[in-house]
């Protein structure tokens, strides 16, 4: 039985994975970090309310076997270049270090696809210089998962951006190859693969894009898990 601490609970895909986590049997305890209040009661939830500027001081001393990061915004929501890249990286980085100090022996990270495929956007680009920040901290064991378009209803979203997951979604059947790491998926089976590289047992850096998420996802509990492992895309 392992203690999870989670970071971005509120958001898409860290609400799924906070319910996963919960109804998981091989977790008894769960740390959700929020800015806000979750607003929700569970017997093995503690949900740890602190500012991200002050996340190491906060949370100094607190102990966990598996950290999941799910934090992460858009230059819209940010309001600069700055503020995005202290969520994307600053952020990150010090919820990394809190579970590090914190005796974390496997730290799961939700990156992106542009990541993978070296798109030169501002954003890939910010969620690439994490992912290689992650990598020097030295986790025995460090899961990074790389989903294209994410499926799912946001608290908030605008209009237009309805658009792009439906687009995403109809041009799936034609990326095949190494663009398949492109097509689209829902924010359920990225949550459901998060959990399942928690259960993967594997020691190392490993990154995951389309078919490893989806191959994750299918990941059983501990009590029906088979020999029979998930293979990731690539591996560092």
């Amino acid at each position: 039985m392992k203690t999870a601490l989670l970071a971005g609970a509120s958001g898409l895909i860290g609400g799924h994975l906070l319910a996963a986590l919960l109804d998981a049997p091989d977790f008894a305890r769960v740390y959700a970090v929020t800015r806000r209040p979750l607003g929700r009661e569970h017997p093995r939830l503690a949900n740890r309310i602190v500012p991200f500027d002050r996340l190491e001081s906060q949370l100094k001393g607190l102990a966990c076997h598996t950290a999941f990061c799910c934090l992460g915004s858009s230059l819209r929501a940010s309001g600069s270049e700055s503020a995005w890249r202290q969520v994307e990286i600053e952020q990150v980085l010090a919820f990394a270090r809190v579970a590090k100090a914190g005796g974390a022996q496997r730290f799961v990270h939700l990156s992106c696809a542009g990541a993978a495929s070296g798109a030169r956007d501002l954003g890939s680009q910010l969620k690439r210089e994490a992912e290689r920040a992650l990598e020097a901290l030295g986790f025995a064991s460090l899961d990074i998962l790389q989903p294209g378009p994410l499926l799912g209803l946001r608290r908030e979203i605008e209009p237009a951006e309805l658009l792009r997951p439906l687009a995403a979604l109809l041009a799936g059947p034609f990326l095949r190859g190494a663009r398949s790491m492109h097509r689209a998926v829902t924010a359920r089976v990225v949550a459901a693969a998060m959990l399942g590289a928690a259960r993967s047992g594997r020691r190392g850096v490993y990154r995951y894009t389309y078919s490893g998420i989806r191959a994750l996802a299918r990941t059983p509990a501990p009590s029906q898990t088979s020999r029979q492992g998930t293979q990731p895309d690539r591996v560092t």
